[in-house]
C-alpha cells in the first residue's frame, strides 16, 4: 500500500472524539511560535517553496551527507547484510533506512525475477505494515500545520491509522461539519531524509562522471533528476489534492471508476484531507470473491480504464499497485494520487502505434513510431536505420505474435527502452513512467487476476475508439493515398532513370555515396597504418644503428658510435610510446 491507502477493514465503527477534544483546547495547540514548530519550521511551513533554494529548503549540506552516509553504513552493519540476510531482516533494514529505500522495497516486491518469492512476499508488507508514527506526534503535526486548535476543524480523529507507509500515514476522521474523511499526514522529517538520499545519489553520479565518459547505456544524471522531480511532486500534498479532484472530474461520466475527492480548503503541503472510502483492497482477492465480485471482470475494468487514462485522457496513475486500488459499493477507486503522469497527444499516438505494431508483427511500423520520438526531439541523421530495423525485428520475433496473452510486457518495454538508449533515441520521461506503471499493473494482474489479458484489452480499447464505418473510411482513404503515392513514385523513377541514362551516355554521371559507419572504419584503418609506419621507422633506426655500430664510426660513447647510440635511444623511446598507445587502445576497448 502507498501512503494514501484508505481503510479496507473498519477497525473502529465510532471515532474517538474525546481524544481530539482534549488535544484541541486552545492552550495545547502548537502555534507558529512553539518549540515543536521552531524545530520543524522548514518541514511544516516553507514560506516560499518555489523561490527557496533546495539546499536551504531541505537543509542539504556536506556535513548532512556525511552524517547520512555514516548512518546508512551503521544500519548495514547492524543487519549484517553480508551474512545471508533473511526476508524479515531486509524489510526491517529498508524501514530503518527511510522512505526512499522503502519505495525501492515496494518496487522490488513485484520483481520476482530479481528476488526470490519469499523476499517479495515479505517486502509487500512495506505497503501497509510500516511502523506507524505515534498518535501524539500525528496530532502535533496537524496542530503545527494548521496553527490552531484541531477542535475547530475536526470533531473526531481515530487514533488507529488506516494505513502507514514510507512517506505518510492515514487516519479516519470526522469534520465538525459532519463529513467522514481520511486524513493523510506526512511523516515528520521524511521530506528531509528523502532529499538527503537523492542528494547523495547526485554526488555519486558527479563522482562517477569523472570515470565514465559515455551515457550510451544510461544517462545517470537524467535518472537522478527525474527521481528528484518525482520526489518534489510526491512530497507536495497540495499537488496530490489537485490530482484527486482532476482525476475525479475525468471520471465523472464513468460511474464504475472513481477516486476520493479532496477538501482543498483543508489541504496543505504536508496534509491531505479527502473522502473516506470504506472498501476492500485488490490485495484481498478472497474477500472480494466472498463479497460476490468477479476477479476477471474487475481486472478487465481496471485495465480498460487504465488504457483510457493513458491513451485518451493523457492523465494516468503512475503507481497502480494492489494497495492503491479498492472496491466499495461496486465502484473501483484509485487512491494515493501522489504520482501521476501527463502524456501529450503526440506521445499517446506513438504509444498506440507501438502497441499495434507489436501485436501485428509490423516491424517497419514499430520503427516509424520510434523514429517519431527522435524526430520530435532531435536529429535522426545519425541513426543507422538498417541496423535499427534489424534489432527491432529481433524484438518483435521474441515478443510479437497473434497470441498476445503470452507477451511479457515488462520485458518487452525494457527491451525497447534499452534499444532506444543504444541508438540514442530519447524517450520522454512520461513514456518511461507509463512503462513502469504497465509493469506494476502487469504484476498486480499476474498475482491476483492471472486470467486477465492486459495487452488484448488495451488493443481492443484502441480498436474501438472509432466506429467500424470510420475505420473502413480511413482505411479506404489510406489505400487511395498510398496508391497515388506509388503511381507518382513510379513516374518519378522513370523520369530519373531517363535523366541518368542521358548523363551516362555523355560521361556526366557521377556517384556520391556514403557508407554508414565508414568514418569509424577509416579512423581504425588510419590508426593501423600509423602504427605500422611507426614500427617500420623503429625497425629502420635499429638496423641503421647496428650498421653504424659495426662500422666503428668515430666518435664513440660507451663503446658505441654516437650516431648509433642516438639511433638506439630514439628507437627505444618510439617503441615505448608505440607500446603505450597500443596498450591504452586495447585496454579502453576491453572496458
Amino acid at each position: 500500500m502507498a501512503s494514501g491507502t484508505q481503510n479496507t477493514t473498519t477497525k473502529n465503527e465510532s471515532l474517538d472524539a474525546e481524544d481530539v477534544g482534549k488535544r484541541s483546547s486552545g492552550a495545547s495547540a502548537a502555534a507558529p511560535g512553539s518549540a515543536w514548530h521552531r524545530e520543524h519550521a522548514v518541514d511544516a511551513f516553507p514560506r516560499e517553496p518555489e523561490a527557496m533554494a533546495d539546499t536551504e529548503r531541505f537543509q542539504l549540506s556536506f556535513a548532512g551527507r556525511r552524517k547520512r552516509v555514516a548512518e546508512i553504513f551503521r544500519l548495514l552493519r547492524k543487519y549484517e547484510v553480508w551474512n545471508d540476510i533473511t526476508p524479515a531482516r531486509l524489510r526491517n533494514l529498508l524501514e530503518e533506512l527511510g522512505p526512499m529505500f522503502v519505495k525501492m522495497g515496494q518496487i522490488l516486491a513485484n520483481r520476482s525475477e530479481i528476488l526470490p518469492q519469499r523476499f517479495c512476499d515479505e517486502l509487500r508488507r512495506l505497503r501497509t505494515d510500516v511502523e506507524p508514527v505515534p498518535y501524539e506526534v500525528v496530532l502535533e503535526c496537524l496542530e503545527a500545520e494548521y496553527g490552531h486548535a484541531l477542535g475547530e476543524l475536526f470533531d473526531a480523529i481515530d487514533p488507529h491509522p488506516l494505513g502507514s507507509a514510507s512517506l505518510a500515514q492515514v487516519h479516519r476522521a470526522r469534520l465538525v461539519s459532519g463529513e467522514d474523511v481520511a486524513v493523510k499526514v506526512q511523516r515528520p522529517g521524511a521530506q528531509q531524509v528523502m532529499a538527503q538520499d537523492i542528494d547523495i545519489m547526485r554526488s555519486l553520479v558527479r563522482l562517477a562522471s569523472h570515470f565514465v565518459r559515455t551515457d550510451q547505456f544510461v544517462n545517470l544524471h537524467d535518472v537522478v533528476e527525474e527521481l528528484w522531480q518525482s520526489f518534489r511532486e510526491e512530497t507536495n500534498f497540495l499537488m496530490e489534492a489537485r490530482n484527486l479532484n482532476e482525476f475525479h472530474a475525468f471520471h465523472a461520466s464513468t460511474p464504475a471508476i472513481s477516486c476520493p475527492r479532496a477538501f482543498t480548503e483543508l489541504c496543505t503541503e504536508h496534509v491531505v484531507v479527502m473522502d473516506y472510502i470504506d472498501g476492500i483492497s485488490i490485495a484481498e482477492p478472497e474477500r472480494l470473491v466472498k463479497a460476490g465480485f468477479d476477479l476477471a471482470d474487475i481486472g478487465a475494468r481496471i485495465v480498460d480504464d487504465y488504457a483510457t487514462q493513458v491513451l485518451d485522457d493523457g492523465f494516468f496513475h503512475a503507481d497502480p499497485h494492489a494497495g492503491n486500488i479498492i472496491l466499495a459499493n461496486g465502484v473501483i477507486y484509485f487512491i494515493d494520487l501522489g504520482m501521476m503522469g501527463h502524456m501529450s497527444a503526440h506521445d499517446r499516438g506513438v504509444v498506440k502505434e507501438i502497441i499495434f505494431a507489436v501485436a501485428e508483427n509490423d516491424v517497419p511500423r514499430l520503427k516509424d513510431a520510434f523514429v517519431r520520438f527522435a524526430v520530435s526531439r532531435g536529429d535522426t541523421s545519425q541513426i543507422d536505420h538498417t541496423a535499427f530495423l534489424t534489432d527491432l525485428d529481433y524484438i518483435v520475433q521474441d515478443f510479437g505474435g497473434s497470441n498476445l496473452k503470452d507477451l511479457d510486457i515488462g520485458q518487452f518495454l525494457t527491451s525497447l527502452v534499452n534499444l532506444g538508449r543504444k541508438y540514442e533515441i530519447e524517450l520522454p520521461s512520461v513514456v518511461t513512467m507509463f512503462a513502469r506503471g504497465m509493469v506494476t499493473l502487469e504484476g498486480l494482474l499476474a498475482e491476483y487476476m492471472p486470467n486477465v489479458n492486459m495487452v488484448e484489452i488495451i488493443s481492443e480499447h484502441i480498436a474501438h475508439e472509432k466506429s467500424t464505418f470510420e475505420r473502413s473510411r480511413e482505411l479506404l482513404e489510406e489505400l487511395v493515398a498510398s496508391s497515388g503515392r506509388a503511381v507518382k513514385g513510379q513516374l518519378e523513377t522513370a523520369e530519373y532513370l531517363g535523366l541518368a541514362s542521358r548523363m551516362l551516355t555523355r560521361g556526366q554521371l557521377k556517384i556520391n555515396a556514403e557508407l554508414l559507419g565508414s568514418e569509424e572504419v577509416l579512423r581504425l584503418m588510419g590508426g593501423i597504418v600509423d602504427r605500422a609506419s611507426m614500427a617500420i621507422v623503429i625497425a629502420g633506426l635499429f638496423i641503421g644503428s647496428s650498421v653504424v655500430y659495426y662500422a666503428k664510426i668515430e666518435p664513440v660513447i660507451f663503446g658505441i658510435p654516437v650516431i648509433g647510440f642516438l639511433g638506439y635511444v630514439s628507437a627505444l623511446v618510439l617503441a615505448l610510446m608505440l607500446g603505450r598507445e597500443i596498450w591504452r587502445n586495447s585496454h579502453g576497448r576491453r572496458r
